[in-house]
């Protein structure tokens, strides 16, 4: 479905996007995730065709984003960020008016119309003004344009901002029911969003991709898979150094204090468990305990350790 080929893309001295290639499969649902400022917004903007690459091709169901505009943005639904609305038009007309710049019209236009109130929560609001609505109510304005000419790709960018939580577990139900039809792609920052959403994660940062996999995988071969999380009574600095001799322990860092207990994150190495000899450790040292778990790795921890700076 997305095919590209060393895209970069430089603004005066500065190159934004750096000689990124990747592919998307039809039916895929895709993470795109990185830092603020790594490239993502401007690499959406190319394969949608608001921007020219600098070097490189993209193609959308095999149309190039630039020798084949028009056919490439006809198959793509694209939602900003910042969902640019007319708020003195009501949802219906914005949305008729949508569609017919897609090229609907008649019959089909008041059925999509409809399709896509429905689907996207809109309906008691359909004869409100914009300008009278929530930003989640916004926002799924915003995703009902995408949808009004049913696009075969779905282009997302962080489609739940503004959401509560209730929009959001409707939004994320949507999208999986979309992705049955349609391939997805989204950028968010909601890392939990994407490891129940997505199938496939591309992370990029300072415009390169760091990581492209599953999910799973990307977590499954971290290089610390997971840490362990301790409450004790001891002295602070005596601990993490008694802490840090275990075998396997990478890193020990104090979480700061609760009542009388001293918390810590026991970073471990990939595919060990220290609980064992840290329990056997705090009875050693008539360390009073209070809690001891293990917190495996998530996304997140993913994304941090191939994007932090330090």
């Amino acid at each position: 479905m997305i095919e590209a080929q060393r895209l970069t893309k430089t603004f005066g001295n500065r190159r934004a996007v750096d000689d990124l290639s990747f592919s998307v499969n039809e039916g895929d649902v895709v993470g795109f995730l990185g830092p603020n400022g790594a490239g993502k917004t401007t690499t959406i903007r190319m394969l949608t065709g608001y921007l020219p690459p600098t070097r490189g091709t993209a193609t959308i169901a095999g149309f190039d984003v630039i020798k084949e505009s028009r056919k490439a943005r006809s198959t793509i639904g694209y939602m900003p960020e910042s969902v640019p609305l007319y708020d003195d038009l009501r949802v219906s007309e914005y949305l008729k008016f949508r569609g017919r710049i897609k090229g609907l019209k008649g019959t089909k236009l008041r059925e999509r119309t409809t399709d896509v109130l429905e689907r996207c929560g809109l309906t008691d609001v359909r004869r409100k003004l914009i300008c009278e609505l929530s930003k989640g109510y916004r926002q799924r304005v915003g995703l009902a344009d995408t949808l009004i000419h049913e696009p075969k790709l779905l282009i997302l960018d962080e489609p739940t901002n503004g959401l509560d939580p209730n929009q959001i577990r409707s939004i994320r139900a949507l999208i999986k029911e979309l992705a049955k039809e349609r391939t997805v792609m989204i950028s968010t920052h909601i890392l939990s969003e994407v490891e129940m959403t997505c199938n496939k994660v591309i992370i990029i940062d300072n415009g390169k991709i760091k990581a492209e996999d599953t999910p799973n995988n990307l977590v499954n071969t971290l290089r610390s898979t997971g840490s362990v999380l301790l409450e004790i009574q001891s002295d602070i600095i005596n601990a993490s150094q008694k802490l840090q001799e275990l075998k396997h322990v990478k890193k020990v860092r104090s979480l700061g204090k609760r009542d009388t207990w001293n918390e810590y994150e026991i970073v471990v190495d990939a595919g060990t468990d220290a609980r064992e000899r840290i329990a056997h450790l705090c009875r050693s040292e008539n360390w009073s305990l209070r809690s001891l778990h293990r917190r495996d790795a998530s996304l997140e921890d993913v994304f941090v350790e191939l994007t932090r700076k330090d």
